[in-house]
């Protein structure tokens, strides 16, 4: 006997009780193969956690495996000198923009973060001072509490 679909295709392969919809945000290029830490300049008064992002008091950013970020943002190529700068910086943007750390006190240091990693994975001084600059000059969007990632749907 030979099992056929339906004519309507509609929800076939959706489990009874599941929603029709996904949930999603846009701009995300990379995603974390494995569980990362190190130690950054960004010392908040208590611990933080949320689901893929911890910073204790003394400064040990874990970002877990599976958060997903944009790389290098600007006009510039994603290379092996800029991927963990963008990580971290990345992540402790996102601590900012949901209000875990204040803007006005971490900002410019975690742009110095970005810029220390990079030159500490090879970046020649030039170009780590000009992603510097483009973080200073234009990445106040990426930690602005206000400038949250809006969740999609589909269908």
């Amino acid at each position: 006997m030979k099992i056929r679909k339906p004519k309507t295709t509609t929800n076939w392969d959706r489990l009874p009780g599941s929603p029709n919809v996904i949930k999603y945000r846009d701009g995300y290029k990379y995603q974390l193969g494995e569980t990362y830490s190190l130690l950054v300049a960004v010392t908040p008064i208590k611990d933080i956690r949320t689901d893929f992002i911890s910073l204790t008091t003394h400064g040990l950013l874990t970002i877990q495996w599976g958060y997903a970020w944009d790389g290098p943002s600007g006009p510039t190529r994603d290379t092996k000198t800029f991927m963990r700068g963008s990580l971290v910086h990345d992540a402790l943007n996102d601590l900012m923009r949901n209000g875990y750390l204040r803007v006005d006190e971490w900002r410019y240091v975690v742009d110095n973060e970005l810029y220390r990693i990079c030159r500490e994975d090879g970046m020649s001084w030039i170009r780590a001072q000009y992603a510097w600059l483009g973080v200073r000059i234009g990445g106040y969007p990426s930690a602005n509490p206000l400038n949250k990632k809006e969740v999609l749907t589909a269908p």
